[in-house]
């Protein structure tokens, strides 16, 4: 197929958010915003269908039944088989038909062959590299390689929340930024939350000594950390120093503790096994 579209699933409700807006006060949005997909392509394939948001929740039912009613393939991955998504969510009971569409239209194969090559990489990996140079980077370089599904986009930069932040390397839902492009300017909470829900795994390079003047930096860097272990991205660090040395003393002693806590806790198998929130 010419016509085809492989994208992670939360970019994939962005978009059919941001084509709604643009045929608001239309009537049967979401049936205009189906055909403009159905003019596009004719295999829509999801990494990581899971739904967790009511508002994703609600529409599914109409823009799948829109899309399939105008011959559009729906090929997923999923860590949930159809019966399971969006399970104890709120009005799930209008969630049901997306469900049942889904089961239609689709083959449900379980491909479960024992192994999570992702967990195994990750396993794998060492995820705290320092001291920084050649080699880390070299690290780095071949973690990213191993865990991105397709082929590398490399120094591109990303969009955030309507603003461009410079990006190493991307390949749909796994990353590679720069300390300073995430952690050294006008970046916000809300940079964070939306960095978390997007990719599964993210790699920071170059962290440096924080403490003393860097406590802007240092901030931004425990919010950042708070943001993606509470939806349990996986993330893999260089770093100047050992975990233990990151934090050298200031205002944020106290924060920074729990940061430390944090990062010991997100390279345990426990925690790499935990499936990602997006």
């Amino acid at each position: 197929f010419k016509r085809k579209m492989r994208v992670h699933f939360h970019r994939f409700m962005q978009r059919v958010h941001k084509e709604l807006k643009n045929v608001k006060g239309e009537k049967n949005p979401l049936n205009l915003v189906a055909k403009k997909f159905a003019s596009e392509t004719r295999v829509i394939c999801f990494d990581e269908f899971f739904v967790s948001d009511i508002g994703d929740a609600m529409i599914l039912a109409t823009l799948m039944d829109g899309l399939f009613k105008r011959g559009v393939t729906l090929v997923c991955t999923s860590n949930i088989a159809p019966d399971g998504l969006y399970k104890d969510g709120l009005q799930r009971a209008r969630f049901l038909p997306a469900i049942a569409l889904v089961k239609k239209y689709t083959d449900v194969v379980n491909v479960d062959g024992g192994v999570d090559y992702r967990l195994r990489s990750l396993e794998q990996a060492d995820l705290y590299y320092t001291p920084l140079g050649e080699e880390a980077d070299t690290s780095l370089r071949r973690s990213f390689d191993t865990l991105a599904v397709e082929a590398g986009k490399h120094s591109k930069s990303m969009e955030i929340n309507g603003r461009k932040i410079p990006a190493q390397a991307h390949a749909n839902d796994v990353v590679w930024f720069d300390f300073k492009d995430v952690c050294d300017g006008p970046r916000s909470q809300n940079d964070y939350i939306e960095m978390a829900r997007q990719f599964h795994a993210i790699i920071i390079s170059n962290v440096p000594v924080l403490g003393g003047e860097r406590d802007d930096q240092s901030r931004r860097f425990v919010n950042m950390i708070d943001e993606f272990y509470d939806r349990s991205v996986k993330v893999i660090i260089s770093a100047a120093v050992p975990i233990t040395e990151l934090y050298t003393g200031g205002r944020l002693s106290f924060e920074f503790e729990r940061t430390e806590s944090r990062l010991l806790e997100m390279q345990s198998q426990e925690y790499l096994e935990t499936q990602h929130k997006s």
